[in-house]
């Protein structure tokens, strides 16, 4: 069998921004490693773009798309709270995203990153932006990891000095978090 992709899609959280080697330390190179690791026979492509929304991730999905598709992580939205957009147009653009990639490729698997705002943003849209994911993973029967920035959110030692971004350690974490997920959506592909 030949080679399959697993493309991560997203933004800086997904680039790896602000970290000293991204090829290395991201999360979707640690998946990679881990990978590699088990001797599984999948490529890991990181399309992630610091400062991206899901307007602009719609807008870039189709380039992407041009290569096979197996497995594809989606990890969009935060950028678009922080600007202000409203949370059904989120919603909106990432169901768009989602329907775009199923009809390219109809057998992919989708694993949908769940983003939360943080506490310290205070946002009138709390509630309405944090339903998204949960609404969205059900709606299209995705595999889910509900807090893509849980056990690292809020944490010093595991965030970069913005608050925001996380460390090497942090991204250590995350991908300890998503790769249960990833390695069960492989397994029932093989």
């Amino acid at each position: 069998m030949a080679t399959q992709n697993i493309l991560f899609f997203g933004d800086s959280l997904t680039a790896g921004y602000g970290l000293a080697n991204p090829a290395q330390e991201s999360y979707p190179a640690l998946v990679g490693q881990k990978i590699v690791a088990v001797q599984l026979d999948y490529h890991v492509i990181n399309a992630g773009l610091s400062g991206d929304t899901s307007s602009g991730g719609l807008s870039r999905i189709d380039y992407w798309l041009s290569r096979p598709v197996t497995v594809f992580v989606l990890e969009l939205g935060i950028n678009d709270i922080l600007r202000g957009v409203p949370p059904q147009t989120t919603r909106g653009n990432l169901q768009a995203i989602i329907d775009r990639v199923k009809a390219k490729y109809p057998a992919v698997r989708i694993l949908l990153m769940g983003m939360q705002i943080p506490a310290f943003l205070h946002s009138p849209f709390t509630n309405q932006f944090n339903s998204i994911y949960p609404d969205l993973a059900a709606a299209n029967n995705l595999a889910f990891v509900p807090n893509f920035l849980g056990g690292v959110a809020g944490m010093a030692r595991l965030n970069q000095r913005d608050r925001i971004h996380p460390n090497a350690e942090g991204y250590k974490v995350i991908a300890e978090n998503v790769w249960p997920v990833i390695q069960k959506i492989i397994s029932e592909r093989s």
